[in-house]
């Protein structure tokens, strides 16, 4: 429900701030008081089309601005775009931004983040629609008569069967696609997957081993340096110079002289130990030092195999993975894929045995959907007919469309005709309309706009209201045509509505606005050579006056008819109400 509305600077609008309830709310005004203009920005704001002519002469930018109450029955559609887009906040407020400046630049605002104004319109589809002199209709959208209908029909359990089997159906297609464009390609496809296996199988790939040959190699590659360096050092620590002993002589004489020592002194017994054990690391250090010097090895060949292998290894990793363990892993689907390619044919024959009868059911569940929705197509139609009765359409028709596609991969009906088929079952629907007797049923896109529109919309909403879940609708001169009588049936059902929905109507015709449960009055204003556009909210003596005033000139009688009419309408309600 549309809770605020503020508007900047937008047409002869300088300043508006709007708070909105539930129910029934009515707009009244002089023709050119900015009425539509309203609509207009409330439009904009849905992400129709704006240009740098709405902006307010002598400003930079028109801004308009709306908070929504989620209704729980939107709720989750309008969450599951929010959080696509990582916009969701408050689970139950929405608001939505649109600012349009002089120098064409446009910016979309959801939550107070920019967007850009293709999600714009398609949040604002499920708030709300416009009904009149826009094009924003929902119910001219061919795409969504199919769901009202299947709403109003209570479809969702025979729905839900068909599009399980549905599911199962086009995923079993994908595989059957998948396995025939392999069989096509088998034998390329067996070439290139066997030299690939083979190729990997033949490297005798070991997960650990290209560390490991890094490691020989560098020890190959520097055997001269690596032996010089061991030598020096056990020169200095076992065989010295004529100048320098050796280590370990030098240490000797340590451990000599700790051991007196300790004779004499037996507080020093822990130093004597650890002279000791000091020698002793020494001469294991000598001894492995010696054994390392050992396994030095100058082999210039063995160098080139290793670098042979760790080359080998680099193009493998280069084909088919970043390690050898992907390498590996890489072989393990190769072979896989080369038995699916061998095996395919006994699989297309299984699959294509199940996709017969997969395909026999949904033709089963499709056709039982088909009959659910031509039956209630009827009662849908003696509903619509009824309404448009009352608001003096009564010679016109209605009528739901159903459209088949021959197609031979579909599924196949019990004429033995086959069609084409998609997740909501095995037609195409769409709403028709005969305005005039002898005319002919003509789709509901076609037919003229107007009041005519707008009473077939209303008719529509009224028999489609509980399937039909946008949560706010605006009728724009629903009045157009029509006098005072059919205007209370008019006022009547826009109340009905709005006990499921929050109805925001323009109207000129008293006997409409006084169903209203919040009434505003546009109006406009001049104030130092700039006109602008007012809106107040009526009630009581003030909304008493209007009403009178719409009447004709306000007078006693014309006040009289008003509160009569007030207390016949609030009577009306009332009864209703209870029923």
């Amino acid at each position: 429900m549309l809770a605020e509305l503020h508007i900047d600077n937008f047409a002869i609008i300088e300043h508006l701030d709007l708070t909105f309830g539930p129910g029934l709310v009515i707009f009244t005004g002089e023709t050119g008081a900015g009425k539509s203009i309203l609509i207009d920005a409330v439009e904009s704001l849905l992400g129709s089309r704006a240009d740098s002519t709405v902006v307010r002469s002598g400003a930079e930018r028109a801004s308009i601005e709306a908070a929504f109450y989620l209704d729980p029955a939107i709720r989750p559609n309008i969450h599951a775009i929010l959080e696509r887009e990582d916009l969701l906040d408050d689970p139950q407020l929405l608001t939505l931004g649109r600012e349009i400046r002089t120098n064409g630049r446009n910016i979309a605002r959801v939550n107070g983040r920019s967007v850009n104004t293709a999600l714009l319109r398609e949040i604002g589809e499920s708030l709300v629609d416009v009904h009149g002199q826009s094009e924003h209709l929902s119910l001219l959208h061919v795409g969504q008569h199919l769901g009202l209908l299947d709403r109003f029909a209570e479809t969702s359990d025979l729905l839900h069967a068909y599009r399980q089997t549905n599911g199962r159906l086009q995923s079993l297609r994908r595989e059957l696609a998948e396995l025939r464009q392999s069989e096509r390609d088998a034998a390329r496809q067996i070439d290139m997957l066997n030299y690939q296996i083979q190729e990997i199988e033949a490297a005798h790939l070991q997960g650990v081993e290209e560390e490991a040959l890094r490691d020989e190699r560098n020890r190959l590659a520097n055997a001269e340096e690596l032996a010089s360096l061991t030598q020096g050092a056990l020169q200095a620590l076992d065989e010295g110079s004529p100048e320098t002993p050796a280590a370990t002589d030098l240490l000797g004489q340590v451990v000599h002289a700790l051991g007196s020592l300790a004779r004499l002194d037996h507080s020093v017994a822990d130093l004597d130990e650890l002279g000791q054990s000091v020698f002793d690391n020494l001469s294991e250090l000598s001894r492995e030092l010696r054994n390392y010097l050992d396994r030095i090895e100058f082999n210039p060949r063995r160098l080139d195999q290793v670098e042979e292998r760790l080359a080998m290894i680099h193009n493998l990793k280069r084909k088919y993975g970043e390690s050898i363990p992907a390498v590996l892993e890489f072989a393990q689907k190769a072979r896989q894929q080369l038995d699916s390619i061998t095996h395919a044919g006994e699989r297309i024959e299984q699959l294509e045995k199940e996709e017969t009868e997969l395909l026999a059911r949904l033709a089963v569940e499709g056709q039982a959907l088909s009959q659910r929705r031509s039956q209630k197509s009827k009662k849908l139609g003696e509903f619509i007919e009824a309404e448009l009765a009352d608001l003096q359409m009564s010679h016109t028709h209605f009528a739901v469309d159903f459209q088949h596609r021959d197609d031979p991969n579909g599924v196949e009906l019990t004429d033995g005709r086959r069609v084409a088929f998609d997740v909501n079952g095995v037609e195409r629907v769409e709403f028709l309309i005969e305005p005039n007797p002898g005319e002919g049923l003509k789709p509901l896109a076609k037919i003229a706009s107007g009041g005519e529109t707008s009473r077939l919309m209303l008719a529509l909403k009224n028999v489609l209201a509980a399937a039909d879940q946008v949560s706010t609708l605006i009728f724009d001169e629903i009045d157009q045509g029509i006098g005072g009588r059919v205007g209370s049936v008019v006022g009547s059902k826009l109340w009905q509505l709005a006990r499921q929905h929050q109805v925001l109507c323009v109207t000129h015709l008293p006997q409409l606005a006084v169903f209203g449960d919040q009434h505003f009055h546009v109006q406009k204003e001049i104030h130092q050579g700039r006109t602008t556009t007012k809106v107040v909210n009526l009630d009581g003596d003030t909304r008493l006056t209007e009403l009178a005033g719409m009447f004709g000139a306000v007078s006693n009688g014309t006040l009289q008819s008003a509160r009569e009419l007030l207390q016949a309408v609030a009577k009306q309600n009332s009864t209703n109400q209870v029923s």
